[in-house]
């Protein structure tokens, strides 16, 4: 016998109806939850207020001793006394000092003796070949004019063999040429002023070397008074190749 199920039991019937509702149920409880809002709490405190009765309190009044007020200063009247003038004042008298054209200057008479005449040395050049009394080189006191030019000379050319040196320098780099080397000798009979023109410094240097080492001189004179003399010499630097 076969057993048949009861229809009014069947679970699966209207299982669609119930997910319906279901469905239908927590969409709307999924939209109370959206368009649930809140609000922050805002804090107030609440203070009872309470008056006490305000006291107040009486102040003495204290009689301070204070000094009377100064006494108003004393008016002082101003006599004016009279008095006579018995001294009598001399005037004083101021010329004029004004002139005009019918007066004379007298002119103050000046005499030769009355002017003071400064003698000034002149700085005087005079070239060593028309000078009359050359300087005179140690050694070369005696003799004629002509004799004291022509030692003047030759003590110069041995003065610049004796001191003359080679600079090595230029003896490196193969330096040579002549050197004019221009001083003066002064009125007191030394060498000054010098000056050189060469081919190098170098040279220049050892030739300018070489006159500083001239002795004190007789200055040179001129119509008797010492002057100034100038005087070149030229300095042949030259290396024999070996």
């Amino acid at each position: 016998m076969e057993i048949k199920k009861n229809p009014d039991m069947e679970i699966g019937r209207n299982s669609s109806l119930y997910f319906a509702i279901g469905l239908a149920i927590m969409l709307f409880i999924s939209w109370q939850l959206l368009e649930y809002k809140t609000y922050d709490k805002s804090v107030i405190d609440i203070d009872i207020v309470s008056m006490d009765e305000v006291f107040e309190e009486e102040i003495p009044i204290v009689n301070v001793n204070t000094p009377p007020p100064p006494p108003p200063p004393i008016a002082v009247q101003e006599s004016i006394q009279i008095v006579e003038d018995v001294t009598e004042i001399e005037e004083t008298i101021i010329e004029s000092t004004e002139t005009n054209q019918s007066e004379k200057i007298a002119d103050p008479i000046v005499s030769v003796s009355d002017v003071a005449v400064e003698e000034v040395e002149e700085d005087v050049e005079v070239p060593f070949s028309v000078i009359e009394d050359v300087p005179v080189f140690p050694g070369c006191e005696k003799g004629t004019k002509a004799e004291k030019r022509a030692c003047f000379q030759l003590k110069m050319e041995e003065h610049v063999a004796k001191n003359f040196r080679y600079p090595e320098q230029a003896l490196d780099l193969g330096i040579q040429g002549k050197v004019f080397v221009i001083f003066v000798i002064d009125a007191k009979g030394y060498v000054s002023s010098i000056r050189s023109r060469g081919p190098d410094k170098v040279l220049e240097a050892e030739a300018e070397r070489i006159i500083k080492l001239l002795p004190k001189m007789i200055p040179g004179k001129q119509r008797g008074r010492p002057v100034k003399v100038p005087y070149s010499v030229p300095i042949v630097f030259k290396y024999m190749a070996s």
